[in-house]
């Protein structure tokens, strides 16, 4: 069963960029949502974060800030 799985990210974030590309190679689908274009998005991320850095990952409700492969494989039951 596929996760419902969301990346908040800018286009310029080395590690945004990792995580997607993680993501990808282990075949996940997921949402990209540029918080650098959309301040609501940045809000909502913020509010569910507790804090301003990215990437936060929302794997299912569960909020993973930073590329923390490891939350990130145990979220996804990888």
């Amino acid at each position: 069963m596929s996760k419902n799985v969301t990346v908040y990210s800018t286009p310029t974030c080395p590690w945004c960029i990792r995580v997607k590309q993680f993501l990808k190679d282990n075949n996940i689908t997921f949402t990209d949502i540029d918080v650098s274009s959309d301040q609501t998005a940045a809000e909502k991320m913020v509010e569910a974060s507790g804090q301003m850095g990215v990437p936060v990952v929302d794997i299912e409700g569960e909020i993973i800030v930073g590329f923390d492969k490891e939350k990130i494989k145990h979220a996804l039951g990888l």
